[in-house]
């Protein structure tokens, strides 16, 4: 389950359906992602093909990536069984 959000564009997407302020044009697999992320109970189970899902490392240690498309990536924390500071961003 997906418990907080870094982003407050990701936040507004899922409660409110409003993309406008995504920056990503690829909005329906930005939805997909937040899915697969909300059902899933550990962050490995976001290890599937194609979203390139890996730990980050330095100052980010305890957080994941996927890729949603070009430079954009959904990284997020975990506690317990939960999703927590779901954030989108531009890598470069």
């Amino acid at each position: 389950m997906i418990r907080s959000f870094r982003s407050k564009a990701l936040k507004r997407f899922v409660e409110n359906g409003d993309f406008s302020l995504l920056s990503v044009r690829n909005i329906q697999r930005v939805e997909i992602i937040l899915r697969r992320l909300d059902a899933a109970k550990t962050p490995e189970q976001m290890n599937v093909p194609g979203l390139y899902f890996h730990a980050l490392k330095g100052e980010e240690k305890g957080r994941y990536s996927v890729r949603v498309s070009g430079n954009f990536r959904i990284t997020f924390g975990w506690e317990e069984t939960d999703a927590i500071d779901v954030d989108l961003e531009d890598y470069h």
